[in-house]
């Protein structure tokens, strides 16, 4: 049983049918909908989709993820340009793109990203483009790659706590992560915004969020999300606690002590939750 700040209505309006029927034209897939995410309504309402790119399956299994494991698709080439597509017939003003790992990839799917954001800008040149990447396993190479094709926000979630990290994401390494974000912010252009979100009531205590938002500012990173987990089915991670929302509000004082552009901090914030609004007030601090 959710406790009374987690119970809210399912918000449904405005673009929803037509973000649906969309995707399904264009065959193309959502983290929205793969990740069983709590806001799909409201956030497909307001045209505020989070694509996903390189099939539904992904190489890694992370105890929280809702995401399918198994052997990927092949590449299909051609999703660039449905993406650009479905942006630009829905007008979005902010696009997510995210991916499933692809360790089976040489590349881990770097010139992919890539592609998909020369193709947004080729069908719809206002749109800002955020990329929620997997961690590359930290090749610069790999991320020079993504950041070359000038993206707008550069986004990679280092989920949890050092403490947590392995159980969470046996695949995974919280420095790895935060090497991620470090070499974005080295190596893409002037203006270039980092972004991390992290879980909490995985089993962490409020020390170890303070240290893991110390260690994302210390990376470089700019923009930060701290939501409440929420298990998927009842093969994934068990919630330890529910959050309150004075708690989260007590993350959020703290990360903007630490400086960092924007800081969303709730209960059913998620990592590309009100996106847009995040790079714009992040754009206009000082």
């Amino acid at each position: 049983m959710f406790p009374a700040w987690l119970r809210r209505p399912l918000s449904v309006h405005g673009q929803w049918d037509q973000a649906k029927a969309l995707v399904g034209e264009l065959k193309l897939h959502t983290v929205c909908e793969e990740a069983r995410c709590p806001n799909l309504g409201e956030c497909w309402s307001h045209g505020n989709v989070s694509f996903m790119i390189l099939g539904d399956r992904c190489t890694r299994r992370c105890s929280f993820c809702a995401v399918d494991t198994g052997k990927p698709s092949a590449v299909d080439w051609d999703e660039p340009q449905r993406l650009a597509e479905a942006i630009a017939r829905l007008g979005l003003k902010y696009a997510v793109v995210t991916s499933v790992a692809r360790d089976d990839l040489p590349d881990e799917g770097a010139a992919f990203f890539a592609a998909c954001i020369r193709a947004i800008r080729g069908r719809a040149q206002e749109t800002q483009i955020e990329v929620l990447t997997p961690d590359f396993h930290a090749r610069p190479e790999l991320i020079r790659t993504v950041v070359d094709a000038a993206p707008d926000v550069f986004n990679h979630n280092l989920e949890t706590v050092v403490r947590l990290s392995r159980g969470v994401r046996p695949q995974a390494d919280y420095q790895r992560s935060l090497s991620v974000l470090r070499l974005a912010a080295e190596l893409g252009r002037p203006g270039l915004k980092t972004k991390s979100g992290i879980m909490v009531g995985m089993g962490e205590t409020p020390e170890e969020v303070r240290q893991a938002l110390i260690d994302l500012r210390s990376a470089g990173c700019d923009i930060v999300t701290i939501g409440q987990y929420l298990r998927p089915t009842e093969n994934h991670a068990a919630v330890a606690e529910f959050v309150t929302p004075g708690q989260f509000k007590i993350y959020q004082e703290w990360a903007q002590q630490m400086g960092f552009s924007f800081v969303a901090s709730a209960p059913y914030v998620r990592s590309s939750y009100n996106a847009y609004e995040a790079l714009q007030a992040g754009q206009e601090a000082p």
